[in-house]
């Protein structure tokens, strides 16, 4: 944990790690961005580095994760996506002032204006949401086998046939528990 708050659940995909900053969503909720400057973390962990955010602007994140949650999860069960989930993804990508450069080392970043950094840097978000629900990149989206988690995440795996959000947490706690139930249900082979 850094400075008391849960660590972050980053992953190679911009949107579905940014869903990630509210895990356990149908069990003990944990928000792991609970604060503006909690924010300015995890963009600044994700590559989109900006110098401050406000309360509104910690809503207007939140409103635009919870939407590209319950759309990439409409989507990763085929069904028809939320008119509102939509709209606030949308409106976030038009907002945005973000563009493309090319480093040196010929990676491809995001820059962000120095006016509205923290609405540049949700545009992105945006922008990568839509390109993932909308079937524009190698992969498919999937949700979590874990009964209490069902997080949205996008699986690039080569047999697109991923199970978890996350191997290191929802995975290991259902081999886990498979485990001790196979252990309990055969005393005799346990010891």
């Amino acid at each position: 944990m850094a400075s008391g708050y849960p660590d972050f659940r980053l992953g190679n995909v911009l949107a579905t790690s940014f869903t990630a900053t509210l895990t356990e969503r149908r069990g003990d909720r944990v928000e792991r961005i609970p604060t503006p400057d909690r924010l300015v973390d995890w963009l600044a962990a994700s590559g989109l580095a900006v110098d401050s955010c406000t309360a509104a602007e910690l809503e207007l994140a939140r409103e635009l994760r919870e939407s590209i949650h319950t759309a990439a999860t409409a989507a990763a069960g085929t069904s028809p996506l939320p008119a509102s989930a939509v709209r606030v993804i949308n409106n976030s990508s038009a907002r945005g002032r973000a563009v493309a450069v090319l480093t040196p080392e010929g990676e491809r970043r995001w820059q962000l204006s120095s006016a509205s950094g923290v609405e540049d840097a949700l545009g992105v978000i945006a922008a990568d949401a839509i390109s993932i629900i909308a079937g524009e990149r190698d992969g498919r989206l999937a949700l979590c086998a874990s009964p209490t988690c069902r997080a949205a995440f996008f699986d690039t795996s080569r047999s697109r046939s991923r199970r978890w959000c996350d191997m290191n947490t929802c995975g290991n706690r259902q081999k886990k528990a498979r485990f001790l139930a196979n252990r309990s249900a055969n005393p005799a082979t346990s010891g």
